[in-house]
């Protein structure tokens, strides 16, 4: 589950991803299964088709996916995993206020359909009722801070974090958010398929309006008022492109400056309802954003008000409620939105929700039980292998100057790195789990995420803590401590073999360690230090060379057509397409110095410089329905995966001598065009 006060927008992670597969029993055959291959395609036509075609006909979109890759094979398996976990701590009896009391009480709500079921919006008609007794503005700003706890963020978001510019202490963060469509444009493009995602949202809502007990004539009424009212929301959003360039989205003030510099509302009422106490000073991320959210919420018609924070509720409560509930919701942000023709089953999500409010509790399980210790060991031995490469890569760079060189090398041996699990695991004795409702008790848990939250504020960072659960099948690198952090879940095929050859595992996990360390110098990363601070630590010369040789990657996607009509975001995506650019090109100059690199004695038929490049393209293997595409074009800032392949090798110099790649092959660059960054 999300928490509403723990959104980290400069987190750059490497996408979940990852296949069921266990090793094989011959350790040089494992990670490449020649039947996920296409041979009938060449390489240089559409190498994407060529490394995992066979793996695409052979796995389908299941019906409860919009996207369905080995990413999504290695997170079942996961999932698969904590499920058994969870069903056996359900049958048992525990001490109350243990750990596996908290889990199996959680689950046992979750999966009590019969009950969910027969309390039908009951669990929240309290909250619905104080909303609709609201008499003053003071009243409805209060209710603004207080259901932002566990419903989708009313009006703005606001989280605890890094300050910026001082990355050592914590501060409040407030950014622009309130959109149930999720991104501005679906509220303002007026193509015909914005325009029947709009028609679908209004409908899905008068749905749910009646579910929680309004009358036809109200939800209808009630919808109107939302979808206006977030439609001027999302004329003053920045655009998704701009949210990407740290020092726009950075305007420290103090609490005291907001009603001068921001706009007119009771600062000290929404943040106090919100649990938020003698606040000094707090970073507005999207000033114009927020100026317009507070105007709404201060002078916006009290009815309009009343059937947005209601939406934000019920929202926010579908997938805890009732069927009806949860079938109106996927209806429209399954289907319609993403494509998918069935929901995921209800064990699927109630695990998914109870592994989000007690996630390094269950992440401790998870390693007991499933995480050697060797793997973290090898782990760490590739690390300092790709960070000796990446420090060679600098120091060859012709584009940049020596005083901005020593600086990044300075910053690149000052990485945090984190693998496998946290050394020491946070207490969830606070979190007080009961057998009322499934949904008092998600209520409970984003209130104790809350809190933890909160008790950061004005405190020093704790650069010991984990921005992910252990069992989480990602990455991440993130700026203002200077971290690169590879959870367990991640640790496995078709990333990491413990049992597999250099080729593969340079190929796969090496880079996506080369990638999380590329974020400390893509064109979001490079502007913050190696304390973590926002500052400009280039040579004016090397930035202007490092913005030239950017724009190649963002021509390049620019020019993708996703689906009909539909074109890649160069610039959106270009922090992930630099982070892969170098990931690639890091990992492989490692792999050239081992002993597998050094040889050209084939495998399978294929030669180690070959498996590096399968076994990369690998890891993206998957299906996407076209609706998703033209979602995550418009959300995701990572490219899709097709693109991750097909996009980004054609400016690896390696694959093209690894193939055999000529100019008469369709997706042959000439040299002089190739991006050529780290």
């Amino acid at each position: 589950m999300k928490h509403k006060l723990y959104y980290m927008p400069l987190l750059f992670a490497a996408m979940a991803a990852g296949c069921s597969q266990k090793p094989a029993s011959n350790p040089s055959d494992a990670g490449l299964s020649l039947s996920h291959m296409d041979t009938l395609v060449a390489p240089g036509a559409d190498f994407y088709r060529f490394a995992t075609g066979g793996w695409s006909d052979s796995f389908p979109i299941p019906d409860e996916y919009a996207r369905y890759g080995s990413f999504d094979q290695l997170r079942e398996n996961n999932q698969k995993q904590i499920h058994e976990l969870f069903e056996t701590l359900s049958k048992e009896e525990h001490p109350q206020g243990s750990v596996a009391q908290k889990i199996a009480d959680f689950f046992n709500m979750g999966m009590d359909e019969a009950t969910l079921n027969a309390n039908g919006a009951k669990p929240i008609e309290t909250i619905l009722n104080s909303i609709r007794l609201a008499e003053t503005r003071s009243e409805l700003i209060r209710l603004a801070g207080e259901i932002r706890v566990f419903a989708v963020s009313p009006f703005m978001g606001m989280y605890v974090g890094a300050d910026d510019k001082n990355s050592s202490m914590n501060i409040l963060h407030v950014y622009q958010a309130g959109l149930g469509l999720g991104d501005r444009d679906y509220y303002l493009e007026q193509d015909d398929h914005s325009k029947e995602l709009r028609k679908g949202y209004i409908q899905l809502m008068e749905t749910q309006f009646v579910h929680a007990g309004f009358s036809n004539q109200e939800a209808q009424s009630a919808a109107q008022s939302v979808i206006q009212l977030e439609t001027q929301l999302a004329q003053a959003h920045m655009e998704k492109e701009k949210t990407r360039i740290p020092e726009l989205n950075y305007h420290k003030m103090s609490v005291q400056q907001l009603n001068a510099s921001v706009a007119e509302l009771d600062w000290n009422l929404l943040l106090s309802a919100a649990g938020i106490e003698s606040l000094d000073s707090l970073n507005v991320g999207q000033p114009e954003a927020i100026a317009k959210a507070a105007q709404l919420l201060n002078q916006a018609d009290a009815s309009d008000v009343k059937a947005y924070l209601s939406w934000c509720v019920i929202n926010g409560a579908a997938s805890y409620l009732s069927d009806d509930f949860y079938t109106a919701n996927f209806e429209f942000y399954g289907k319609q939105l993403s494509g998918k023709i069935a929901p995921e089953p209800r064990w699927k999500r109630v695990v998914n929700t109870v592994d989000g409010s007690l996630s390094e509790a269950v992440g401790q399980m998870y390693v007991e039980k499933y995480f050697p210790a060797s793997a973290k060991t090898r782990m760490l031995e590739l690390v300092e292998n790709l960070k000796g490469s990446l420090g060679e890569r600098i120091r060859q760079l012709t584009w940049m100057r020596d005083e901005t060189k020593a600086k990044a090398q300075e910053k690149l041996s000052t990485f945090i790195v984190k693998v496998g699990y946290p050394d020491t695991w946070r207490s969830y004795e606070d979190l007080n789990v009961q057998k009322d409702s499934y949904w008092a008790n998600v209520v409970r848990s984003s209130q104790f995420e809350h809190n933890y939250q909160l008790s950061k504020l004005g405190k020093p960072v704790d650069k010991n803590e984990w921005l992910m659960s252990p069992q989480t099948v990602n990455a991440y690198y993130n700026p203002t401590t200077n971290e690169i952090c590879f959870p367990a879940g991640i640790l496995q095929p078709p990333f990491f073999y413990m049992e597999g050859d250099d080729a593969i595992n340079y190929g796969a996990i090496g880079v996506v360690i080369g990638h999380e360390m590329t974020h400390g110098f893509d064109d979001q990363g490079r502007k913050y230090d190696l304390y973590g601070n926002m500052t400009d630590w280039w040579n004016e010369a090397d930035a202007a060379n490092f913005e030239q040789r950017a724009q190649v990657l963002v021509d390049c996607f620019d020019r993708i057509e996703v689906v009909e009509g539909v074109h890649a975001n160069g610039q959106f995506t270009l922090g992930e397409n630099i982070a892969d650019h170098g990931g690639l090109q890091i990992s492989y100059q490692a792999f050239t110095k081992t002993q597998q690199g050094a040889s050209s004695e084939p495998i399978q038929g294929y030669t180690p410089q070959q498996r590096f490049f399968l076994a990369y393209a690998m890891l993206w293997a998957g299906n996407v329905r076209d609706e998703e595409k033209v979602r995550l074009t418009k959300i995701d800032p990572h490219s899709l995966g097709r693109w991750r392949v097909n996009g980004a090798l054609p400016h690896i110099n390696a694959w093209y001598e690894a193939f055999g790649i000529a100019e008469k092959d369709s997706m042959f660059i000439p040299v002089e065009a190739r991006a050529s960054i780290w």
